[in-house]
């Protein structure tokens, strides 16, 4: 058993470590059930959970969950409207978020499938210091698309 203040007191029979609690006025937490003996521990059981769920929410705020920013393209794109499109990803890469960059070809654009996958090439290649592919460019159906992720 560990007292309120953090001094282990030893193995107790649970009737004593019980009469321990109420006299500190806290409660009796079985921390470790698994060990041999279980160990238990005088505390505030509210503030402990209090301070267990703050933890946990501090390590998911620190986590990024993996959210996927997409950055559409056409093939008819302005070299200047390509590099503001760049910087956006960019700057999503740089926030830890993985960059879908995508051409969905309309109309007769399809015809030129190759000039779609020479703009994705060259987009890559734009952000090919800040990030990595993850998934290389793939044509599916009417569409292009490639996924990065930070370096």
């Amino acid at each position: 058993m560990i007292d309120e203040v953090g001094t282990a007191r030893g193995v107790l029979p649970t009737s004593e470590a019980l009469k321990l609690a109420r006299a500190a006025e806290l409660d009796l937490v079985e921390v470790s059930p698994n060990a041999k003996p279980p160990v238990a521990k005088i505390l505030d059981l509210g503030k402990y959970k209090y301070e267990q769920s703050k933890a946990q929410q501090r390590q998911r705020r620190g986590q990024n969950d993996g959210a996927v920013k997409e950055v559409r393209l056409s093939v008819k794109i302005n070299d200047h409207d390509l590099e503001v499109k760049a910087k956006r990803a960019e700057k999503f890469l740089e926030d830890g978020h993985k960059v879908k960059a995508g051409i969905m070809f309309k109309g007769r654009e399809i015809v030129h499938a190759h000039l779609g996958e020479a703009l994705v090439n060259r987009f890559i290649d734009r952000l090919s210091k800040v990030a990595k592919i993850e998934q290389v460019p793939t044509r599916q159906g009417r569409s292009i698309h490639t996924i990065l992720s930070p370096k």
